[in-house]
């Protein structure tokens, strides 16, 4: 950072101030001083320059308001920027809270204890509340509205000062004997404060200044500290929270006034006067970063500072001396850096830790957000950016990131050092602690000529990554590896600053010495001696000249061409280089012109100055920061106006200067003529100059002088355009074809159809990639245009609209354009599945687009389109892998068969060996069945069932299960019989072989068992309900004939079932001796265990203690009927043997029933097959 002082304001009557206070938010500045003075002021800008923004436009009182109230001296001013307020207090205990009412200042609330004097007042964060110390100890914590919220005494303590914490949990008293004890905000005591940076020191101190930073702007690191407790002697300790034990201590080596952080935190003001020669005193304001680096020290004139204030922006500060308020601007070292049109920058935000850094491309006025944790330091060189940050809080390890133009990251490097101090190179990254230097050689991905090859060669032959120590002297020899631990060795001279060309690295240290090295080889060529220690170097385009600004501000030059070294590298006397008589003060920045050695712009305080072999031209007034001097012009940006709202960065802050010589060339041009300029050109030559020369020569068709002006500034496009023009004879065609190389196009097309040259015109807006003036062209010629470049024009308006993804009116040029490609792509983008469809048959055979758009059709799962489109470019593998990843494996078996193709048994397997595995049963059985191995689903289908009446929960749906099994296996039956059909009919095709092969089956015993009884689980869950059913409505006699009949199931039902229902229907029939049949056989059953048994037994023996086991009248017709049954089938509506011997059968279980009962149904009771 860089600081002056800029404007003095005298208070009337010389009247001595005690205090300073700047409202961050709206610009107020209010001070307090002897007999009652108090005074609100505010400075603004007034100007009406786009270009005279911030710092440099000129600052004017626009209030300069007299509060009258107190009678004596005003000690404390503090503000309240959320609520507009500000309260003010005197020698004599009088608080007024003043408030702004139509833009002035009126007394609000007043208060007075009447028995001691306010020493501090402070404001939390959110304005809400206030905390008031007096002398006496006495603490009063008040609301905004003017209500007391608690009020303490602390006996026996005289308090000095007061601040809150940030979150307003905490509140710290400092007393007057330099303790600090800390207090939660309901005024309870927690502890009093370690202050470590009073060790040692003997003798009474009083507190100058506590200062806790709210974090409203961000912090610039995580865990960054915050907390600034000053003392009087100069001794300053900076704490991350109010119990740390490793705080930040200083020694300021002065006598304390004032402190205050700047408005995000990231520098400590510290006040008061310091003892020079002589015994001599002088004012001084000494700026520190959070973790105690010195950054700069400001002398102030006059005897007696009392008083600091940082601007809201931070941009200037306020210092009440005697009778006056200086005031000072600063220059922060704002991370920045400027690569290939893009500002990059870097900002805090509150809710955030990390640093947003922002990619602003100023061409396209776009920005990419990147954030980075304890960002170090942004370095640009070319179309390259560098961010340096810290890689972890837990261990000393850093990272390097390289970035483009537009924030994707390229490549990075961890390192072992500290990088304070960071260059770059087209080649090379160079990063310096204060003890060595680090190089590492990056590379991107871009076209080399044959020298950077043989460069790029020899450098990888030494290594990427390079580290040396500042007290060694590389000779260029090969270093294979990064050495980091040489790099920890201490320095008595540590580095302060470096900088570095494609051939030339210049470190500086702190005692004015400068370093010299040769690149890429890293040889100390030479040692130069300064009078002071530099700041800031830089290099020019060619390395002969060094720009050294030193910790002062004062900016010299070193001509590196004119001494050679004497140095032999083995401690002797370094040689001294021969600076010129060039010296300017109170420069904050610079830039070489990248094509120009002698050319360089500067920034003194507000002002910028262009020197041309060190000679000024007028000053510019801007406060930019300079980007880039190139071409006679510096872009300069506003990056303070930037940082008042970086989210949202504007182009009016981005300021172009054209240099003197560019201006008058221009003016010559313009007013004189053509001769006169090309005189003043020659005397001023620069290839900016001779390419304007050459472009005003063209505007008058003076080729001759245009010819030699491009020769000068070496543009072999321009010559051969004017060669061009030579050739033409039209005057009004060189006219046309000027206004086109001076893109304006639109006078350039009306000339050419002035001249009845439609064609040119077209082609002119061909080149622009203008198609829609092509096709409205092409549409007025009144003869017929040609049909394709109408084609053409069509095409490239349909991409116009699809790459914006307008893809309804792509289809429309695309059909104009007859762009098939381009045409399925858009209606799939849009859905339009019946337009691929029309496309489809429209397309020839074996058209490429057909396998591209049968990919579009099996990716939405539309696998007939998919085939047809398949199968038209005689893809059929393609159509039968559709039709098995969309599950359509009927169809893919029905396209395997028609194609002879064999694969499709083992994709089959293979898919539902994967269902069952995942317990997918069902749908490997549906897979079967639209595959047609049918037997295959029918195994599945009868283990599903099984597994279902082990159950014993659902007959029902045991039932249904064994008949879709049945019906599985019947369908087996059909598909055999038609086989055996076509097998008969002797004509043995290719896919009669392939049917045949997918049908084989092996003949093992299960097979056989489910293909020969496939009814039989049916069968018996049919019975097995149709009993119960007959039982509950009441057919007792038929209901006990059809569980006689489920005897004949025991493997299906288990046998428990099957008695325990018969030994209920024949009790409800009155057949004891059946029902004792039933007993007998349940108590047999093995499968019972003792309490089942006993179970059965003990019921037994109730039922048949009352009625004899004997069957009613029908018992011997039952006897004698047993042997008929095995030879009558059964009726499968009434469980009754059909001794007919003309009965319905059903056409697909083969099942019969009397034709009286089976009338009554629609479909079979069994199978549900409807009845014709």
């Amino acid at each position: 950072m860089f600081i002056y002082l800029s404007k003095k304001i005298a208070i009337p009557n010389n009247i001595h101030l005690k205090c300073v206070s700047w409202n961050k938010d709206q610009g107020f500045i209010a001070c307090g001083g002897d007999d009652g003075l108090l005074r609100v002021l505010k400075l603004e800008t007034q100007t009406d320059d786009a270009k005279l923004k911030g710092l440099a436009a000129p600052s004017n009182l626009s209030m300069n308001q007299t509060l009258e109230g107190h009678s004596g001296a005003v000690q404390v001013v503090t503000w309240n920027e959320q609520h507009e307020k500000l309260t003010t207090s005197d020698q004599n205990g009088l608080i007024i809270v003043w408030m702004l009412y139509r833009g002035a200042w009126y007394e609000e609330m007043i208060n007075n204890r009447n028995k001691s004097v306010v020493r501090s007042m402070s404001w939390n964060a959110d304005g809400q509340k206030i905390c008031i110390v007096y002398e006496d100890g006495a603490v009063i914590v008040g609301s905004v509205d003017g209500n007391r919220i608690w009020g303490k005494e602390l006996k026996g303590s005289q308090l000095a000062h007061v601040a809150w914490s940030p979150d307003s949990k905490i509140l710290l008293f400092g007393m007057a004997n330099g303790e600090v004890h800390i207090y939660d905000n309901q005024g309870n005591f927690i502890m009093k404060m370690t202050i470590s940076c009073l060790v040692n020191v003997t003798g009474a101190v009083s507190i100058a200044g506590i200062h806790w930073y709210a974090g409203s702007g961000g912090y610039v690191e995580p865990d960054c500290p915050c907390l600034a407790i000053c003392f009087d002697n100069g001794r300053c300790q900076i704490m991350r929270y109010e119990s740390d034990e490793n705080p930040v201590c200083i020694d300021t080596l002065m006598n304390v006034v004032s402190i205050q952080w700047n408005h995000c935190g990231s520098v400590l003001a510290v006040a008061g006067s310091l003892r020079g020669a002589m015994e001599k005193e002088f004012n001084v304001v000494q700026f520190y970063t959070p973790f105690g680096e010195h950054l700069r020290t400001l002398k102030v004139p006059g005897k007696q500072m009392s008083g600091v204030a940082w601007e809201g922006g931070g941009l200037r500060i306020a210092l009440a001396v005697e009778s006056f308020i200086y005031f000072a601007n600063i220059r922060p070292d704002y991370k920045w850096g400027y690569c290939c049109s893009t500002v990059v920058y870097a900002y805090t935000k509150p809710e955030r830790q990390e640093y947003c850094v922002v990619f602003w491309d100023t061409k396209n006025n776009e920005k990419f957000v990147k954030y980075v944790k304890s960002l170090m330091s942004i370095t640009t060189s070319g179309d390259f950016c560098i961010l340096a940050s810290k890689a972890d809080d837990t261990q000393p390890q850093y990272v390097l990131i390289l970035f483009n133009s537009i924030g994707t990251p390229l490549d990075s490097k961890y390192i072992d050092i500290d990088p304070m101090f960071v260059t770059m190179t087209k080649t090379h990254v160079i990063a310096a602690s204060k003890e060595a230097f680090y190089m590492w050689q990056y590379r991107v991905a871009k076209k080399l000529t044959a020298l950077e090859i043989n460069q790029v060669t020899r450098t990888k032959k030494e290594g990427r990554e390079r580290v040396y120590h500042i007290d060694s002297t590389p000779s260029g020899a090969s270093d294979t590896s990064p050495d980091f631990t040489k790099a920890f060795t201490a320095t008595r001279d540590p580095i302060c600053c470096i900088t570095a060309t494609d051939k030339t690295l210049i470190v500086g240290r702190e005692s004015g010495t400068l370093h010299r090295y040769s690149l890429p080889n890293v040889v100390l060529v030479q040692k130069y001696t300064l009078n002071n220690r530099a700041h800031y170097l830089s290099l020019n385009c060619n390395s002969s000249r060094l720009a050294i600004i030193d910790i002062a501000g004062i900016m010299t030059l070193l001509d590196l061409e004119v001494h050679t070294s004497t140095d032999n590298g083995t401690g002797n006397q370094p040689s001294t280089g021969d600076p010129s008589k060039f010296e300017r003060k109170d420069v904050w920045d610079m830039k070489w012109a990248n094509d120009n050695p002698d050319l360089f712009a500067m920034m003194e305080k507000t002002r910028m100055y262009v020197f041309r072999n060190l000679d000024p031209e007028e000053p510019i007034q801007t406060s930019g920061y300079i980007c880039n001097f190139e071409d006679l012009e510096i872009k300069s940006v506003l990056l303070d106006e930037i940082m008042k709202d970086p989210e949202r960065p504007n182009k009016d802050n981005l300021i172009n200067f054209e240099i003197r010589s560019l201006r008058d060339s221009r003016a010559l041009i313009e007013k004189v003529g053509i001769e006169e300029a090309s005189q003043f050109i020659e005397d001023n030559p620069h290839p900016r100059l001779w390419r304007l020369l050459a472009e005003a020569a063209l505007q008058k068709l003076d080729l001759k002088t245009a010819e030699q002006a491009f020769v000068r500034c070496k543009d072999y496009q321009g010559i051969e355009f004017v060669k061009r023009l030579g050739n033409l004879q039209s005057e009004p065609m060189k006219q046309a074809e000027v206004a086109a190389y001076f893109s304006r196009f639109e006078e350039a097309e009306r000339m050419y159809l002035d001249m009845d040259r439609r064609d040119l015109a077209i082609s002119l807006r061909i080149k622009l990639g203008d198609w829609f003036k092509v096709l409205a062209l092409l549409k007025s010629g009144s003869g017929d245009s040609d049909d394709a470049l109408l084609e053409q024009a069509n095409n490239a308006i349909g991409d116009y609209y699809a790459d914006r993804q307008k893809w309804v009116s792509a289809v429309q040029y695309y059909i104009k354009g007859r762009n098939q490609e381009r045409l399925a792509e858009c209606y799939y983008m849009l859905e339009d599945y019946d337009g691929l469809e029309r496309l489809t048959a429209a397309l020839p055979e074996n058209h490429k687009l057909l396998q591209e758009i049968g990919q579009m059709f099996a990716t939405v799962g539309m696998c007939e389109q998919a085939v047809n489109a398949y199968l038209k470019c005689n893809q059929p593998k393609a159509a039968v892998d559709t039709c098995v990843h969309l599950n359509q494996w009927n169809k893919a078996v029905e396209l395997a068969r028609t194609h002879n193709m064999k694969e499709i048994k083992s994709l089959l397997s293979k898919y539902a060996s994967h269902l069952l595995e995942k317990n997918k049963t069902l749908e490997a059985v549906e897979l079967y069945r639209k595959a047609h191995h049918f037997l295959d689903a029918a195994k599945l289908m009868f283990k599903i069932a099984d597994e279902e009446a082990k159950k014993r929960t659902r007959p029902l749906r045991v039932k249904k299960l064994y008949v879709l099994a049945a019906h599985l296996v019947e369908n087996y039956h059909k598909q055999v019989k038609t086989s055996q059909q076509s097998k008969g009919k002797g004509k043995k095709t290719e896919a009669t072989h392939a049917l045949a092969s997918l049908l084989e089956e092996d003949a093992t015993s299960a097979d056989n068992r489910i293909v020969d009884n496939a009814w039989r689980g049916a069968e018996a869950y049919h019975f097995f309900l149709l009993a119960q059913r007959q039982l509950y409505d009441g057919y007792l006699e038929n209901a006990m004939r059809t569980a006689l009949h489920l005897r004949e199931y025991e493997d299906v039902i288990p046998p428990v079932d099957i008695y325990s229902l018969l030994a209920v229907c024949s009790a409800a029939n009155r057949a004891f001796g059946t029902c004792s049949q039933a007993f007998i056989k349940l108590e047999s059953l093995e499968s019972l265990d003792p309490e089942q048994r006993q179970a059965y037994e003990d019921l037994a023996l109730e039922i048949f203690t009352k009625h004899s086991p004997k069957d009613s009248r029908m018992i011997e017709w039952n006897a004698s009927s047993e042997g008929m049954e095995e030879r009558f089938r059964t009726c499968i509506v009434t469980g009754l043997p059909v001794q007919e011997y003309s009965c319905w059968i059903c056409s697909v279980c083969k099942h019969c029933a009397h034709d009286q009962e089976i009338s009554k149904y629609n479909c079979c009771p069994l199978c549900h097959t409807p009845i014709l």
